[in-house]
């Protein structure tokens, strides 16, 4: 089953209870999906790093309904 657009925002905020994301449904099927994901959290740290930080955040989505997910990550203006 596919997630939402607000069940993955809450894996991510319940990490970075701070960040700003957005999330996009790429294909308009629920399965697809693009996150930005802005945190001062990632301050610091490599874009790989930043990646890994949400990932991490989204191990067990990931593993399981979300099929595919397109990563921005960046620090606040």
């Amino acid at each position: 089953m596919a997630m939402t657009a607000g069940e993955i925002e809450k894996l991510i905020k319940d990490a970075f209870p701070e960040a700003q994301v957005t999330i996009t449904d790429l294909a308009g099927d629920g399965d697809h999906w693009a996150a930005e994901v802005i945190s001062a959290s990632f301050v610091g740290k490599s874009r790989v790093q930043q990646h890994q930080m949400v990932n991490a955040a989204l191990k067990e989505a990931l593993a399981g309904p979300l099929h595919a997910l397109a990563l921005t990550t960046r620090v606040p203006a």
